[in-house]
């Protein structure tokens, strides 16, 4: 079963000019069309998931189009991606344990906090 452009649109969430655009910029394949108006099979809104996926990890345009082509580039990018995925995990993580910290602390500068310069310690590489 084929859709327009207005029902996939809404099966997705996605903005009908985000779609148009992606397809321009080669994200999403051409559709098919009918009496000149975009149809969609149903795998197009799998698709659609995918590159919200993407870009809600942060994925730029280029380097979703190489995940969807070049194998060897894409394994680079994608173990550059991870990586950079893992340091910002980390980094929620210590912003997390300071304002768990600080709704708890009795401190008015929380950088004069003992517990707090301790937790702080932690986050610091290691030389």
């Amino acid at each position: 079963m084929l859709m327009t452009i207005g029902q996939l649109a809404e099966r997705t969430g996605v903005p009908a000019s985000a779609i148009r655009f992606w397809e321009r910029h080669g994200l999403l394949p051409a559709p098919e069309r009918q009496g000149g108006q975009r149809r969609y099979p149903p795998q197009a809104a799998d698709r659609i998931v995918l590159l919200r996926k993407f870009q809600q990890a942060g994925l730029s345009l280029a380097e979703v189009r190489e995940f969807q082509q070049d194998q060897p580039r894409r394994h680079a990018m994608i173990r550059a991606k991870v990586a950079e995925i893992e340091q910002r995990m980390i980094d929620l993580d210590h912003a997390h344990q300071l304002l768990t910290h600080a709704l708890q602390c009795s401190r008015t500068d929380i950088v004069t906090c003992p517990t707090f310069r301790e937790q702080q310690a932690t986050w610091r590489p290691s030389d």
